[in-house]
């Protein structure tokens, strides 16, 4: 997919979540701290800054969009393999001490 194409793609996700809450571009560009055209822009699939985006998505409610850059850390398959080796097999009784010995 073009840049361009993933540009505009982002433009109908906030136009679509923008009219869906009924709020204006006037009061939506104001509530997010932005001009009325950089919205228009930014629907129109122009180039806005990230900070421009993330403002906007902040106001509709929408961050959850950015779950999708969250990085799992992963065990690689060897790290595993040990990890497994090392894990207790079974349990041993502690050695009993002698209650008739005593140190007195």
């Amino acid at each position: 997919m073009s840049d361009q194409a993933l540009a505009s793609r982002i433009g109908v996700f906030v136009k679509h979540h923008r009219l869906e809450q009924n709020k204006t571009q006037e009061a939506l560009s104001h509530q997010a701290g932005i001009s009325r055209s950089t919205l228009s822009l930014l629907e129109r699939g122009e180039t806005v800054t990230l900070a421009t985006l993330l403002q906007v998505l902040r106001v509709l409610d929408q961050l959850q969009v950015m779950d999708a850059f969250v990085v799992e850390p992963r065990i690689s398959p060897l790290a595993l393999a040990k990890a497994e080796q090392e894990k207790r097999k079974r349990a041993r009784n502690a050695p009993k001490k002698d209650p008739e010995k005593s140190d007195w």
